[in-house]
C-alpha cells in the first residue's frame, strides 16, 4: 500500500523552490511549446483532518522562461501577462477531496479546489494531485512530495492575443496545460513537539 494523505504530519509545510518546478504548455501551430515559472513560493498548511488543509502559492510572472529571450519579453508585455501592472500569479486552495479518477495510480490521488488570479482576473481551478509520500532529509527535515496537474484557458484570464492564419486557424491555442512537482518541508517547530512546546 501507498503513502496515504494521513502520513502527512499537521502544521506548515513550506514550498522549497529550489527543488520544485511549476512548468505549463501550449501549442503553437502544429507542436507544442514549454515554460517555467522559476520565482514562486507559498505553503500548504495540513489540519488535523487532510482534507481540510489550506494551500496557497504565488509565482513571479516576470521570471517566464521559455528557452527564448525575445519571446519572453513578449509574455512580459500588456499582450499576455502584463508584468509591470501584474506582477504575481496567485492561487488560494479552497478545498480537498479524493479524486476519483486514476484509481490504479501508483500514488493516491486528490483533488486540489482553489482560485487562481492572472492579471487581476480570478477564476477557480481544479488541480488533480498525487501524493508521494514523506522522508526525512539529510538536514534533518520532514519533506513530502506532490505532483498537480490543471488546464486553464488563458481567455479567460483575459488573455487573448492571437495571429489569424489560413482559414479558420490561429497560431496559439487557448489551453494551457499547467505542471507542477512540488516538495515543500515541515516548520521545524512543528516536526519537532518538543521544541514548540519550548518555544510557547
Amino acid at each position: 500500500m501507498g503513502a496515504e494523505v494521513t502520513d502527512l504530519r499537521p502544521g506548515r509545510w513550506t514550498i522549497d523552490p529550489v527543488h520544485s518546478e511549476i512548468t505549463f504548455a501550449i501549442r503553437h501551430l502544429m507542436t507544442t511549446v514549454r515554460g517555467s515559472f522559476p520565482d514562486f513560493g507559498g505553503e500548504v498548511v495540513v489540519a488535523d483532518d487532510p482534507l481540510e488543509s489550506t494551500a496557497r502559492a504565488e509565482i513571479r510572472m516576470g521570471s517566464i522562461d521559455t528557452r527564448s529571450a525575445e519571446r519572453d519579453e513578449h509574455i512580459r508585455s500588456a499582450e499576455f501577462l502584463d508584468v509591470r501592472r501584474h506582477p504575481v500569479m496567485m492561487f488560494a486552495g479552497t478545498g480537498v477531496e479524493r479524486a476519483t479518477i486514476g484509481r490504479r495510480a501508483r500514488s493516491p490521488r486528490y483533488h486540489l479546489d482553489g482560485d487562481l488570479t492572472i492579471r487581476d482576473v480570478t477564476r477557480p481551478v481544479r488541480l488533480l494531485t498525487e501524493f508521494h509520500g514523506v522522508s526525512s532529509d539529510p538536514w534533518g527535515g520532514v519533506r513530502a512530495g506532490f505532483t498537480a496537474t490543471a488546464a486553464i484557458s488563458r481567455r479567460a484570464f483575459g488573455i487573448e492575443f492571437n495571429v489569424p492564419l489560413q482559414g479558420d486557424r490561429v497560431m496559439l491555442g487557448d489551453e494551457v496545460a499547467i505542471a507542477l512537482e512540488i516538495q515543500a518541508v515541515l516548520a521545524a517547530a512543528d516536526a519537532d513537539p518538543d521544541a514548540a512546546e519550548a518555544s510557547a
